[in-house]
């Protein structure tokens, strides 16, 4: 579903070469590494955001390198939300549909649906400003799941949670991904986070990228 192919990026002096890694369809994959080895910077290539130099990114068997993001059906989460503070929630889960042009009466319907699946069917008419932490994480995961991608980008998405919270979302997640179906790569520096949610897990080291046995349950360090 995911796949790299010897993709090259640079950004001003930092840069990856010749990364080579797949994630099947519908697989829950994590990628963790140390603070400024690229994480993020694959997640924002895989979505059209950060154009790469050399190699090729195929979704769904189809060479997607040059797409517009629009065009690639990747729904993505990045660590800071990015939630819009002038909207309410109903207003962000409709978002990307209205930009699709889906009819009036879908639109509906699938905000129902996700704030019904999100728990968050009681706060549709609230702003952001005042969402607690978990609400927004909720909101956010809506609107990138709204127009049903098929692959699904998260950027450290239970880094700012308290404990409670982040096991609450860690939940969804994984019910989420389990009933939709969508192929996930998650960034996390969090081996507990790795252990609970991941169905294969890879780590940047030396500038690439390697799959590696997923941490152990009980594992509580950071990696």
């Amino acid at each position: 579903m995911i796949e790299f192919k010897q993709v090259c990026i640079r950004a001003g002096d930092f840069h990856l070469d010749k990364i080579s890694f797949d994630v099947g369809s519908g697989q829950y994959a994590v990628l963790m590494g140390r603070t400024g080895r690229g994480k993020t910077t694959i997640l924002e290539s895989l979505c059209g955001l950060r154009r790469v130099q050399s190699g090729k990114i195929m979704v769904r068997g189809m060479d997607v390198t040059h797409w517009p993001p629009a065009d690639r059906e990747i729904g993505y989460v990045p660590q800071d939300l990015a939630l819009f503070p002038t909207f309410t929630v109903a207003e962000h889960l409709q978002f990307a549909l209205k930009l699709r042009r889906f009819h009036k009466t879908q639109i509906k319907h699938r905000v129902e649906e996700l704030a019904e699946m999100l728990g968050i069917t009681h706060l549709l008419q609230r702003h952001i400003d005042g969402l607690s932490g978990g609400e927004s994480q909720r909101v956010a995961l809506g609107r990138a799941l709204s127009f049903r991608p098929t692959v699904l980008l998260l950027d450290e998405p239970l880094s700012a949670l308290d404990a409670e919270t982040r096991e609450e979302i860690q939940a969804l997640l994984r019910t989420l991904t389990d009933t939709t179906g969508v192929t996930t790569l998650h960034i996390t520096h969090n081996a507990a986070e790795a252990a609970a949610l991941a169905d294969r897990c890879f780590h940047i080291r030396d500038g690439q990228v390697i799959e590696e046995p997923k941490p152990a349950a009980d594992e509580r360090s950071s990696a």
